[in-house]
């Protein structure tokens, strides 16, 4: 029977579990964070052995992170892939961090940051004459 002598065991096999199948799909705690629907420090402490998940957490963790319960908790041997991982095409890590942004943003400030954008999307790069002024 597990007591609570076995709570730092598992904190750290559930840290070690989720950090390598975090960094094995190529995600950023963040990332993370977002998908399980946790702030990136609470995360943060799930990975460095400090804090375990609670039962419904651990059920959106596993289904972000592709392992299974079993795996994440030590309870069985990790899953050995049959073939090579090829994780899914993600945004670049700068383009993941501006869409957390604007999610947090009101309606009108997202329209004024689309109206942003599309104006820097049609501005022509200007050109500089061989004397470095611009045409």
């Amino acid at each position: 029977m597990a007591g609570r002598a076995d709570v730092p065991r598992l904190r750290t096999t559930v840290s070690t579990t989720a950090r390598a199948a975090r960094l094995r799909a190529g995600l950023s705690q963040a990332d993370v964070a977002e998908e399980v629907g946790v702030v990136t420090d609470v995360y943060g402490r799930f990975e460095r052995s400090t804090l375990l998940p609670s039962v419904p957490t651990l059920r959106r963790l596993c289904l972000t992170l592709r392992v299974s319960a079993d795996e994440l908790l030590g309870l069985g041997p990790p899953k050995i892939p049959d073939g090579p991982q090829v994780p899914e095409p993600r945004d670049p890590p700068h383009v993941r961090r501006l869409l957390r942004t604007l999610r947090e943003l009101s309606p009108e400030q997202v329209l004024l940051i689309g109206g942003l954008a599309q104006g820097l999307k049609r501005r022509a790069p200007r050109k500089r004459t061989k004397r470095g002024e611009l045409k």
